[in-house]
């Protein structure tokens, strides 16, 4: 599957993307890494962001801290 051919509001889990437990745990640990985004486990809201591509990366935009060289300009 190519990144053009998912549908950013299609599902995750299960009947979506098909993703687990495990892949999720694993996109909680790259949103650390990379964007310094902490998601809890006991988050009642974890399954909004997990919805869909399109919900988590509204969550991981909200929730990134801010900028500075952006807030300059």
């Amino acid at each position: 599957m190519r990144a053009a051919d998912i549908d950013p509001d299609a599902p995750l889990f299960v009947e979506g993307l098909g993703l687990d437990s495990i892949d999720a745990l694993e996109i909680g640990v790259a949103l650390n890494k990379r964007y310094g985004v902490r998601l809890t486990a006991d988050s009642e809201d974890n399954r909004k962001h997990f919805a869909s591509l399109r919900s988590l990366a509204r969550f991981v935009a909200l929730q990134r801290p801010a900028d500075p060289v952006r807030s300059a300009a």
